[in-house]
């Protein structure tokens, strides 16, 4: 009877909101690494080209779609948790380079990855 119970449906959609902001947001920064693998093809061709062009149009629309999504998620999260998922780009980062330009990824850089995923994690877990 006491009226500061939350009814098991607002909780739910609570969490579900929050489980929505989050995958929102590690879409947009998806899209934000790609944005430096079409800035990495683009320095490829020659400057003003066609391809050059074409590729940095592709950042450019790219990172306009990131900024019109980070300012819907920053609607929904605060800034030091949004920003500190950021980090998560430098394992984009490594993923693209080893699976589109056939780079080597390194034990030291495993180990950097770990390290940002762990700080990740302890801020997201000091917001909630």
């Amino acid at each position: 009877m006491g009226g500061q119970d939350v009814p098991k449906s607002e909780t739910q959609k609570t969490k579900s909101s929050k489980l929505f902001t989050y995958v929102l947001l590690h879409a947009l920064i998806v899209l934000y690494s790609l944005s430096a693998v079409c800035s990495k093809c683009a320095a490829q061709y020659e400057f003003l080209s066609i391809g050059f062009f074409l590729w940095y149009a592709g950042v450019i629309c790219l990172l306009g779609i990131y900024a019109l999504g980070w300012q819907q998620v920053l609607k929904r999260l605060p800034l030091t948790t949004a920003y500190v998922n950021k980090g998560i780009t430098i394992v984009w980062g490594f993923l693209w380079g080893a699976l589109i330009f056939s780079e080597t990824i390194s034990l030291k850089m495993y180990i950097g990855a770990a390290i940002v995923f762990v700080g990740i994690i302890l801020v997201v877990i000091s917001n909630e």
